[in-house]
């Protein structure tokens, strides 16, 4: 996306003026992105490997007696899972909010505190109101981190925020890999001050949460204007940067950019798919474990078996998000990894064969887990104006994360060991979406030739300077902004 208009526009919480723009080469360009990078990438992975790790580490506990010793029956498991969710997603929009009004070192610091004092009192609970409860408010404080760091992202970097976003969510691909290994490890302090493995699992996390949310405090930046790692003609740069792809579009926080967000068809779609891509992410790091171990693989290979899929995940995130941002194309490469998902989960449902239902699972995997970033990354581009975007990113997380309601229960006891119909209605899921983005590719592309063939016919004509400052309040409605497609 971007325009070519507009100097003195800021990004961010921030405001600076840009009145000269040094010269910065290719070389200089990528010298400063690393420094960016740097600076802004290694605590943020952390703490999304953290996060997805708190989250998700229901599904290894699940594996040391959770059910029987909570006298979990019927759907209650499952329930515990889809509780977190309806919260999660009342937190998104506010905390995005609250992303551009406070800094986000204080504000990411805190919710990851309170998740992570969530998560420890998990560990002590006795029957399943105590895990609901717990549950509950672990999706209250954790709703306000995923949306938060991919609109802090876009705060930081243009058409390189794709792979950034990768990086970052990659981590989560290895909180699934990690989360196994460590609950293999954990699983052997059973009975130790009479608590159970599964207890121990929520326990150990949560401290190394608790400890990496206090250091976060100073650990986090804040946006481009106020880093005080950056050189003054740093800061210009990066300004000029963010600028020339924004334009001359408002920057301010009022409630009409919300109200243009909440009325925009666009984003409603990208939440659909961004929906139909968190439902099989969520169903694979709630319940891998157990598809694994219903294969026939004791409870340790389970979750030790369950470390590949995910490895390959990563490796494939990383991949193509790298490729979309060189090649500025985010559609095509979200078409690829949806066949390659429906083509895992078909292998599942309908072979009985184990090493054929695990090569199923680790293509699921390849082609779930990148959906992700790159449909982010997507929406993101195509949002202009800084708190439409804020708005836009947050409705998406928001849908994204309804998947996560579904997600709890796609995978039912009764349906065990194959779980066919799981895999059916993951297969409808990323059908959907494979429909929807499509649609969206193809509009993107066809708007774009409508603006250009607009831009063309006015090429002599000067825009007033009433006009100007009425494009500021259209966000990507207006006629120089150009979709990602």
């Amino acid at each position: 996306m971007g325009s070519e208009m507009g100097e003195g526009i800021s990004s961010g919480a921030g405001s600076v003026s840009i009145t000269e723009v040094p010269e910065f080469d290719t070389k200089a360009t990528k010298r400063l992105l690393r420094k960016i990078d740097f600076h802004i990438l290694p605590i943020m992975c952390l703490i999304c490997l953290l996060c997805f790790l708190d989250r998700a580490n229901i599904g290894n506990a699940r594996l040391d007696n959770l059910e029987s010793d909570l006298h979990l029956v019927g759907l209650q498991y499952n329930d515990c899972l889809a509780v977190l969710f309806p919260f999660y997603i009342a937190a998104e929009i506010p905390s995005n909010m609250m992303m551009k009004r406070i800094q986000p070192s204080t504000w990411l610091s805190f919710i990851m505190f309170a998740w992570s004092a969530c998560i420890i009192g998990q560990g002590f609970v006795r029957n399943y109101n105590g895990l609901m409860a717990t549950r509950a408010l672990l999706g209250a404080f954790e709703g306000g981190f995923f949306p938060g760091f991919n609109f802090y992202i876009t705060q930081w970097y243009r058409d390189e925020c794709g792979l950034r976003m990768a990086i970052i969510f990659s981590s989560a691909t290895l909180a699934g890999a990690f989360g196994g290994i460590l609950a293999r490890g954990i699983a052997e302090m059973s009975g130790v001050g009479g608590l159970s493995a599964w207890s121990w699992i929520f326990i150990v996390e949560g401290l190394v949460s608790i400890v990496v949310s206090v250091a976060a405090y100073w650990a986090v930046h804040g946006y481009p204007a106020s880093a005080t790692f950056l050189t003054p003609s740093e800061h210009t740069e990066v300004q000029r940067r963010l600028s020339a792809d924004s334009g001359p579009l408002s920057d301010a926080f009022a409630a009409k950019y919300v109200w243009q967000a909440l009325t925009d068809w666009k984003i409603y779609i990208h939440m659909l798919i961004c929906m139909a891509g968190f439902c099989p992410v969520y169903s694979f790091s709630l319940f891998l474990p157990t598809i694994i171990r219903n294969m026939g693989y004791s409870a340790n290979n389970a979750q030790l078996m369950s470390v590949p899929p995910y490895v390959f995940a990563c490796i494939f995130t990383l991949g193509a998000s790298a490729l979309a941002d060189r090649y500025r194309q985010r559609g095509v490469f979200l078409l690829g990894f949806q066949s390659v998902a429906v083509l895992g989960l078909v292998l599942l449902a309908v072979s009985a064969d184990p090493t054929i239902q695990y090569t199923g699972m680790v293509l699921a995997a390849i082609g779930i887990y990148p959906q992700i970033p790159l449909g982010l990354a997507w929406n993101g581009n195509n949002i202009g104006g800084s708190l439409k975007r804020a708005t836009g990113i947050a409705m998406q997380a928001m849908g994204g994360n309804c998947g996560g309601i579904i997600a709890s229960y796609v995978y039912l006891t009764r349906d065990a060991p194959r779980y066919i119909a799981g895999h059916c209605i993951l297969i409808g899921f990323v059908g959907m979406a494979f429909v929807l983005t499509l649609f969206m590719t193809m509009w993107c592309r066809r708007e774009n030739a409508r603006r250009d063939a607009i831009a063309r016919g006015a090429a002599t004509q000067e825009l007033t300077v009433e006009q100007k400052m009425m494009e500021q309040e259209l966000a990507d409605s207006v006629s120089w902004f150009r979709y990602t497609v």
